[in-house]
């Protein structure tokens, strides 16, 4: 059997994190539309555009912690690379889906389905985003206390 690199192993983080940044960027054309008055934009993301713009910082920034992820050159768990990939698309579309639907964003919980359903989602896209990020600086963390030769640097 042959041992893999960092980098094949690593290779979804690499894959979710330009995917993440191509939905930054295309957020980022939805904001310019949106200023410039588009009204299909504006019936679009209803919601309020500060949601819009979290939404686009917030992919920016999994993105960023994401490509850190990769060029740090530990092996994660296959867990925590699929956790950080989807709790990161997650956690950054629960703005996206404020600025489309202003029900899901009023200060006192909605009730019907729609709100129903977002909560779940929302329920299970912070774990999953806090499993996957808590889970690789942890193994990052570790990986500095280790060396070539099984000793701990620290004594």
């Amino acid at each position: 059997m042959t041992q893999r690199t960092p980098e094949e192993t690593n290779v979804l983080l690499l894959r979710a994190a330009a995917l993440w940044l191509l939905v930054a960027l295309l957020l980022a054309f939805c904001l310019v539309g949106l200023n410039f008055g588009s009204p299909f934009l504006k019936a679009l993301f209803a919601g309020k555009q500060s949601r819009l713009v979290q939404s686009h910082i917030d992919y920016l920034l999994m993105s960023a912690l994401i490509f850190g992820f990769y060029a740090a050159r530990v092996p994660l768990h296959w867990s925590i690379r699929w956790a950080m990939a989807v709790g990161a698309f997650t956690n950054s579309s629960l703005f996206l889906l404020q600025a489309i639907f202003p029900v899901l964003d009023s200060p006192v919980p909605a009730e019907g389905i729609l709100p129903s359903l977002f909560r779940v989602y929302l329920m299970a896209s912070l774990p999953t985003a806090t499993y996957g990020f808590g889970g690789g600086a942890i193994s990052v963390l570790w990986s500095t206390f280790r060396r070539a030769g099984g000793e701990s640097p620290v004594a």
